[in-house]
């Protein structure tokens, strides 16, 4: 008998349910950080290799929201919605990341941090936390990390650090 999946609260981290992807950019974090905040910046990097974006609203601020497509090169569009729950700028944003529904079962909390280093470089860290340990399993499966890296890569090539 297969079990229900166990729901914990999703604000509680817990290793079982989470996957960090971290990355040194060669670049300022005021750049790193308009890279994810500025609409314009955002779609010439977001996303998977292949991939391409365009942002339908960007408000960056506590309570505010990003909706944007992701175009897979066989035309498929995938939805997203950014539900922005902390801003500090230049250092850190916490939001949720799901499909562009409201009470998407497969949003997740992701908290990005930029850590700055005395040699101007930049340490992005981003934390995903899922809901339940078989979402984590499911988006590991599904390639996250891979897809993951892939586009802190893209986001590398456009702060001009290949």
């Amino acid at each position: 008998m297969n079990e229900a999946p166990t729901i914990t609260d999703p604000t509680t981290w817990a290793l079982d349910r989470e996957i960090v992807l971290v990355r040194v950019l060669d670049a300022a974090r005021e750049a790193v950080f308009a890279a994810w905040t500025d609409a314009d910046a955002f779609c010439q990097w977001f996303g998977p290799d292949g991939f391409t974006c365009t942002v339908r609203e960007m408000d960056v601020r506590p309570g505010g929201r990003a909706c944007f497509d992701m175009v897979s090169a066989d035309g498929t569009v995938f939805t997203n919605r950014f539900d922005y729950l902390e801003v500090v700028p230049v250092e850190r944003l916490v939001l949720d990341h799901g499909s562009d529904i409201d009470d998407d079962p497969a949003r997740f909390r992701v908290t990005l941090t930029l850590d700055e280093q005395s040699d101007g470089k930049t340490v992005l860290t981003l934390r995903q936390l899922h809901p339940t340990v078989e979402q984590r399993d499911a988006g590991i499966g599904f390639g996250a990390v891979e897809l993951g890296l892939q586009t802190m890569q893209k986001l590398a090539r456009h702060l001009g650090d290949a």
